[in-house]
Order: structure tokens, then sequence, then C-alpha cells
């Protein structure tokens, strides 16, 4: 198929088909309602209706709400309530968590579950409940909306919740001065462009995921589509496709280099020409490992939902400084800040902020205090994570702010600790927080996974973390886990490992 295109498993459409059946969508919305600046909720897995739904905001200056499909319970019914959501697009197997948590008044329409997605969740056949206008039946009925906003608003993305209930990022339109800006990013560090070919491996609700699907529509690039990551499907489908620029997180690439060296000399991936990765950091030996293999061909930008890309890395900037996530981009600036919100030397650790001169300005949803805590002089804004900048002004993290530890006094950053675990042998995935301590008010637990078949022990574990660091930033406890609880961004719900320490109290 010559003209862009969206595929998704063995189904595909042309662009062009996509972008009509969104517009139509669009039109359906407008009969049921939906106006300009009214929210609608997407509670759906990768597919191809997904790009559909989500397109179809532009078209009338509604605001799509990606919804994280997993959650249920009260992080469902909190998005779903502060959202000011209307509507809500369904597949069939999850409008039973969103009935039990929708709020009053808001319309569910039911989206039917395509065979790839059955195949990749180990689902049954997933029948229509007859109880919601179909998705399809929208589509077909719909009347294209005769024009579009100038500038339509932006889909609200709601940040992980990985210490607290989620907070929807509601943005400002893209003014059109920076939209050249945007583009610029878009087309020099992302590296899309028009008929370049993209895999969309993560989930479609998470920040980066959806601006690659937004922009590379417009643009005209051919989409494939993961339903759900699979590390030998995605070699298969970069051959398959010739594969131009991906988009991933560090997580993906763990799963990837845990294939043997068969499976990865399997596959031609020299159409490659840009993996980039943010959301999550990225151990050194993982990133080290994907260069060797892939090439320097591996690029790193850190941001934030709410303030865009602040910096950029190529493999030639990481190799040279390694752990760095990047340098400020042109339009970018990056302070380091004490807790008085003074400037610290080069080279001490501090808060993050930043300032994009050209991604659109923001609040969180019924919440301006919120938004006002984050904010230091001159517009500069930060998302919880604690670094340094060298003399070269690259920059690298230590933490998050809500995840260092204070043990005697003395702060002690948990991901150092995780960087160190993830380079002992049989370590798949490590968590390290603190736990309450009643002499140090604070001491340090890893939970650790382990590769298939690996063994080690927590004195293993222990004199690894001896003999690379500090003594002190030796965990006293170690958990052996089956599975860390990971968002499909790659970040760590050390929420949910914490609670049962500190609501119970530590025996440690």
């Amino acid at each position: 198929m010559n003209a862009p295109f969206v595929r998704s498993g063995d189904r595909v459409r042309s662009m062009a088909e996509v972008k009509e059946r969104a517009a139509r969508f669009a039109g359906s919305l407008q009969t049921m309602g939906m106006a300009h600046g009214d929210r609608y909720a997407i509670v759906m897995r990768n597919e191809i209706a997904y790009v559909e739904v989500n397109l179809a905001a532009a078209a009338i200056g509604a605001v799509p709400v990606p919804v994280n499909w997993h959650w249920t319970g009260v992080d469902l019914e909190h998005l779903l309530t502060d959202s000011g959501a209307k509507v809500a697009v369904v597949h069939s197997d999850l409008i039973p968590g969103v009935e039990a948590q929708r709020p009053e008044g808001m319309q569910i329409i039911e989206a039917a579950v395509p065979e790839e997605i059955r195949q990749a969740y180990g689902l049954p056949e997933v029948p229509l409940t007859g109880r919601y206008p179909v998705l399809d039946d929208l589509i077909d009925a719909g009347t294209v909306p005769d024009s579009a906003p100038d500038a339509p608003p932006l889909a609200v993305i709601y940040t992980s919740g990985t210490t607290g209930l989620a907070k929807g990022i509601l943005r400002d339109p893209v003014a059109p001065e920076n939209a050249p800006k945007l583009l610029k990013f878009i087309s020099e560090f992302l590296r899309m462009g028009p008929g370049l070919t993209t895999v969309l491996p993560a989930p479609l609700y998470h920040t980066a995921p959806n601006v690659n699907m937004t922009f590379g529509a417009a643009l005209g690039m051919n989409l494939v589509i993961m339903p759900k990551f699979d590390p030998e499907e995605f070699l298969r489908l970069v051959q398959e496709y010739r594969v131009d620029t991906v988009q991933m997180v560090p997580t993906m690439f763990n799963r990837l280099l845990r294939l043997d060296q068969a499976t990865r000399d399997k596959y031609d991936l020299s159409s490659l020409g840009a993996v980039v990765h943010a959301a999550a950091p990225c151990p050194e030996e993982t990133k080290r490992a994907m260069i060797d293999w892939f090439g320097p061909i591996i690029y790193e930008y850190y941001g934030g939902s709410e303030g865009g890309a602040w910096v950029y890395s190529t493999s030639e900037d990481w190799l040279s400084h390694p752990g760095t996530v990047g340098k400020a981009l042109d339009d970018t600036a990056i302070r380091i800040l004490d807790e008085n919100l003074e400037e610290v030397p080069v080279g001490q650790s501090g808060v993050i902020y930043g300032r994009s001169d050209s991604w659109p300005d923001f609040t969180y949803i019924g919440n301006d205090e919120k938004r006002r805590a984050i904010e230091a002089p001159d517009g500069f804004i930060t998302v919880g994570d604690i670094g340094r900048v060298d003399e070269d002004g690259f920059l690298y993290l230590n933490d998050r702010v809500n995840d260092m530890v204070i043990a005697g006094g003395v702060n002690i950053y948990p991901a150092e600790i995780e960087s160190a675990l993830h380079g002992l042998e049989g370590v798949a995935d490590v968590a390290v927080f603190g736990i309450p301590d009643p002499d140090l008010g604070e001491v340090l637990a890893a939970h650790v996974q382990l590769l298939p078949g690996a063994s080690l022990t927590e004195q293993q574990v222990k004199d690894h973390v001896t003999t690379t660091l500090a003594k002190y930033k030796t965990p006293k406890v170690v958990v052996f886990e089956d599975e860390l609880p990971r968002e499909d961004s790659g970040k760590l719900f050390k929420r949910r490992l914490k609670e049962s320490y500190w609501s119970m109290g530590a025996k440690a």
C-alpha cells in the first residue's frame, strides 16, 4: 500500500479512510450534544479505532481524554469524574468497570473488541453488550462537520498517579507562532516525517505515544500499531514494514535484551534510523547494550507531560557523558534549584525546573493550587525530579523528590541503588524505597524481580550494593517479587509497594 496507512494485527486502513471515519464520528458526537471544549474519555486498548476516536476531536474542537484502561476502583472513578467527560468510548469487555465508576449523566459508546486485541490479551469471544450505541454504527451514520476549529484543544493526559491520585493536564491550544518550533522538534528530534513508517509499541493513553500517533497521522506517516508489546513481534514488524523510527521506553529495551542471540539475529533492523526513548530512567547497562546492538541511533529526551521535552541526547552525547538524559533544547532552559528556589552550583543536586518557550501552558483540571505549587519564578516548572547539570550543560537525574529517603539526616537517592542492582546478574527489575524505622526515621527496602531461572539470596543483594556504593546505601530489607508493578510507560508504582510498610509499620 503506497498511500499512508494504519495497521493493527491483520487489519489495515488507509490514512485517508481513517481520517474520514474520524470526521464522521465527530459529526455523531455533535448530534449527541458534544461541542467545542467538551471532553470525552477513551477507555480502549491499542487498535485502529483508537486512532479514529482520538482524531475525531480536532474536527469539532472537542478534547479527548485517554484513559489507562488498567485502572479500576477509586483511580478510574476519580478520572471519569475529575475530567468532566460527557462521553466515554469503551471496548466491550471494559464496560462493566466503567459502568461501576462513571458519574451520573456520562454517556457510553461501545467499541467492538477486534481479533488482534483478543489474541494479544488471551480474551474469549467478546460480544457487544447491546446496551449502548456502537462506535462503528455512529461512524457509518455520522456526517462530516462543515469546518474544523483553527486551534483545536490538545488531549487531556492524566499523570500516572504513582504517588497519589492522577492529575489531569489541561493544556492550551498550540499558538500559531509556536507550531513551527514543535514541528521542528517532531521532525529533527523524534525523527518523524511524511512517508516514514513508525511502530506504536506503547499504550496510546500515554503522552508520548499519543503525540506520536497524532502527529504521525498529521504528517502522513504509516502507523503500525502493536496491541500489546512483545519483543520478538516488535523485531518482526520492524523487518516486515521497514520501520524508520520508533519511540520506546526502557522497560521495552530490557525485554528486547532478554532475547537470545539466535532470536536477535533472525531479524533485519537496518531500516531503523532512530529509536527514541523517554518516560522512565534507563539503567546505564541497558542503554549501552542497546547502542551496541542497534548502533548509535538511540536518542533520549527528558521532560514531562506538563512541560514538554526540555533536554535531548544523542548516542554520541551519552557515550561521552554516560548517564546523561541530555542537554537543553534551543527554546528551553533548565535550572537546578534548592528548597528556597535558589540556583545551586554546577554539579550540585537539586530540584529540576524547566521552561519551554514553544510548549503550550497548562493547568491541572480543578486544581490551580497544585499547578502553582510546581512553579518557580519566570515560568519555570518542575515535574518532581532531582538532578544535576555538569560543566558541559548535560543533565543527570538522581531521583524523584517523593522517592528521596532521609535516613538519620542523610539524603539517599533510591534510583542510584536501583541502577547498581540492575548490574547484578540475575536481576530483572528492582524497586528501592524508604520504609519507617524507629531509630533512623527511614531505612531502605529493595524489592527484587529475578530473571527466569535465576537465584539470588538477600545477602547477595546486600553485598552487591555494599561493594558498589557507600555502605549506608545498603538496603536493610530485601524482598523477592514475582513481578514488580510497573506502568506500561515503565514507571514503577512504588506507592503500591510502600503502602503496607507505612500503613502497618515496618519490622525493620
